[in-house]
């Protein structure tokens, strides 16, 4: 008499992890199909599934078991979604008509959309699905064919990828068995994907240079402004080029976020490179920030350990802008909805860009700014005090001069301009050893900042003057204060000078004028 009950293991999607699913198939005696009944909190891809997974057996050369036949996703209380279960959930029922041995499914997590003809089809999380396995101590995993390089990365697991309903059961009753997936290592996924931008290709704007070098090596927000045409997208675009390369954790929680979103792809299964998001200013508070019914991760997620860049930023809702303030300062952003609440890391630099005014040439000596008092003060007041002060340099980009355009010679490369900052990112990473959760001199809290950033009386008394004159907030004294200090990192200086502190305050552009 054929078994009458399999388990198969997969899993579900929380966040950025995955946490393992036990799938219990049951069939009850009887000499006709009643249907399938999953129970264990499906949601309604899980629960449509039923007739795709019946019709994929039936396709595949399979029989379904006859009864009354019963799925159970275990444990009950954490949501299924999505239509990976629909693979396991079909070699589970495969297994209880064929009699198959018991434990067959004992080593593997096992995850897949099935079309109607038994195709296998790629879904989203499979590379937090393999980080499970491998904590859960299973041997392998078996996954879409077209998701097998994205999960190939992690290793101590070995990774089958499946086209087919019967191929997947063929290999796990050993009638046909399949060549694992050769590891990915992640200095050659690295050279795969290499940046195809560079910033030898932008011709003057030193000063703008050398604020985004600054801004890299300290991990500070930083804010654009200038005319139209002064190449504040490409000098933006090309930030990432010059941060320093992933680490394999940081490379693996960028892919995780990309995975759950669903955005790779058989061309790019792996991100190896840092994220560079440029959402149009007409984006949702939810596009940014993330949600909808199934909360996924939204732009400031995706941008994690890379550049989120903002352009036209006077241009998006005043009310979008304000909810990044809780990523900004915590770097990492909840989505709380009826069911669950979610948290996902949102560690991003900020670069964002603007005009001076509407019209896009106040202050302009070649265009006269056509734009009334009123209209600037409108303008200006679209970017709240708040989130202004949580941008640590704001640079004036001006239109660039035509012996600069016409020069033949490009400018410093990226490879040169990265050097210089993991240098001082190195003097960072030892400053900060004993703090595990800061990074770079921009996340620094007030008692740290205060202990790594002793002034002698001299820069003491620059610094309160710029206070008096320039009437900074408290906020942006301790962002002042920041900069500097990685200003004298790339300098190789263990003390702050009053140049340091003279270069700081002059990055705090819309606070010394266009701003009052």
């Amino acid at each position: 008499m054929p078994s009458t009950f399999a388990k198969v293991f997969s899993a579900a999607l929380k966040g950025v992890e995955a946490l393992e699913v036990e799938i219990e198939a049951n069939s009850s005696p009887g000499e006709e199909m009643k249907g399938i009944m999953i129970v264990g909190l499906p949601d309604a891809a899980v629960r449509e599934s039923r007739d795709r997974v019946l019709t994929a057996i039936w396709n595949s050369g399979y029989r379904p078991p006859m009864g009354r036949l019963t799925v159970n996703l275990a444990p009950a209380d954490v949501k299924k979604e999505g239509a990976g279960f629909d693979l396991p959930i079909a070699l589970g029922l495969i297994a209880v008509q064929d009699d198959a041995p018991p434990g067959i499914f004992e080593e593997y997590l096992i995850t897949g959309e099935l079309a109607l003809d038994g195709a296998v089809r790629a879904v989203r999380g499979v590379l937090p699905l393999a980080l499970e396995a491998r904590a859960r101590g299973r041997r392998a995993v078996l996954v879409p064919r077209e998701n097998a390089v994205e999960a190939s990365v992690v290793d101590g697991i070995v990774v089958y990828g499946v086209a087919s309903l019967a191929e997947a059961y063929r290999h796990l009753t050993g009638a046909f068995p399949l060549v694992p997936e050769p590891r990915r290592d992640l200095d050659a996924l690295r050279q795969e994907h290499a940046h195809e931008i560079d910033f030898a290709d932008v011709k003057g704007q030193a000063g703008v240079k050398r604020a985004l070098e600054v801004a890299v090596a300290g991990g500070h927000n930083l804010l654009m402004v200038g005319p139209p045409g002064t190449g504040k997208s490409m000098l933006a675009k090309r930030v990432a080029t010059i941060m320093p390369p992933m680490s394999e954790e940081e490379a693996i929680e960028v892919t995780k976020i990309h995975s759950i979103a669903g955005l790779l792809s058989s061309r790019q299964s792996f991100l190896t490179i840092r994220p560079f998001r440029s959402p149009h200013h007409t984006i949702s508070d939810a596009g940014l920030l993330g949600g909808t019914s199934a909360p996924l991760p939204g732009e400031v997620s995706l941008a994690h350990n890379g550049v989120l860049f903002l352009d036209e930023l006077p241009e998006f809702r005043r009310s979008t802008l304000e909810v990044m303030r809780q990523p900004l300062e915590d770097g990492k952003v909840t989505i709380s909805r009826a069911a669950a609440s979610i948290t996902y890391p949102a560690q991003f630099l900020l670069v964002a860009a603007m005009n001076p005014c509407p019209c896009g040439y106040f202050g302009d000596p070649k265009r006269e700014c056509r734009c009334t008092p009123k209209q600037l003060r409108a303008y200006r007041q679209r970017i709240s005090g708040p989130l202004l002060d949580r941008i640590d340099i704001h640079i004036e980009v001006p239109a660039v001069e035509f012996r600069d355009l016409s020069r033949a010679h490009t400018g410093e490369s990226s490879d040169a301009i990265r050097a210089r900052i993991e240098a001082a990112r190195a003097v960072q990473a030892e400053r900060f050893a004993k703090e595990p959760h800061i990074r770079c001199n921009a996340a620094m809290s007030s008692r740290i900042l205060k202990r790594h950033t002793t002034l002698d009386e001299a820069s003491r008394d620059m610094l309160e003057h710029a206070m008096d004159h320039m009437n900074f907030s408290a906020r942006a004294h301790d962002r002042i204060l920041k900069v500097a200090r990685t200003l004298a990192d790339l300098a190789g200086h263990s003390q702050i000078s009053t140049d340091h502190l003279l270069e700081a305050v002059n990055f705090r552009t819309l606070d010394r004028n266009l701003w009052v």
